[in-house]
């Protein structure tokens, strides 16, 4: 049974359009490679999807910029000379701007002002007096922030100076802390440690060395027999 012939016109549906560009882009490509292979032609097709995919059709060993040299000798053209001018005149562009900024660079660091004149001179100036306000305020807000950063560490400094100044009245006043100087001969000092691993010095009364009293034992857990005057963790 024939298939009906399909109005030709832009298919509306996207996933349609798609499809139908798929398949007969395949069949496209299936005809042409026919084409090279029953007459030794050289076919060169090149497709851009509604999406702007690239699809490519090219007879066995030969290149597209053999098919586009070919292509300009036959018809006496040259394809790439306005492309190539096109890129004379931008390159031509930029070298013209990147002077210009060359020549401003100059012009405010303060010289070749010979060639300005008076407005010029005067526009010069009031852009100088206009960058100079914008540096001026960036150089108040980054002093602004490194103050506001010392005046913080100042303050964390005096509240880590108060809760050691506290803690050290608390505990001069506690009567279990006490200051012990080691300069007579009724204590000596020694260190020992706490079940919870924290450091402490302890002051003991010295013995009668004729007297050769056994020694005291210490408490691991409780503290000492002798009683102790723990200093300052």
């Amino acid at each position: 049974m024939a298939r009906g012939k399909i109005e030709i016109k832009r298919i509306e549906n996207s996933t349609n359009r798609q499809v139908t560009y798929s398949k007969r882009r395949n069949g496209l490509f299936k005809k042409a490679n026919e084409l090279t292979v029953l007459c030794d032609a050289k076919v060169s097709i090149i497709m851009f999807s509604s999406t702007n995919k690239l699809h490519e059709y090219l007879s066995p060993f030969i290149s597209t910029k053999q098919v586009f040299d070919q292509y300009q000798n036959q018809l006496g053209i040259d394809l790439w000379q306005t492309h190539f001018e096109r890129m004379q005149e931008h390159l031509k562009q930029l070298k013209d701007v990147n002077n210009n900024l060359r020549m401003e660079i100059r012009h405010r660091m303060g010289a070749s002002l010979d060639g300005l004149s008076l407005a010029e001179l005067r526009n010069l100036e009031e852009e100088m007096d206009g960058s100079l306000d914008i540096i001026r305020e960036r150089k108040r807000h980054v002093i602004g922030n490194q103050i506001d950063t010392l005046k913080k560490k100042v303050r964390n400094s005096e509240e880590v100076n108060r809760k050691l100044v506290h803690e050290f009245d608390v505990r001069r006043e506690d009567p279990h802390f006490g200051l012990v100087e080691n300069g007579g001969s009724e204590y000596d000092t020694v260190f020992g440690y706490q079940n919870g691993g924290g450091a402490r010095i302890f002051a003991l009364p010295m013995q009668n060395n004729q007297a050769n009293p056994p020694p005291q034992p210490l408490h691991s857990g409780g503290g000492f027999d002798l009683p102790p005057f723990a200093l300052l963790e």
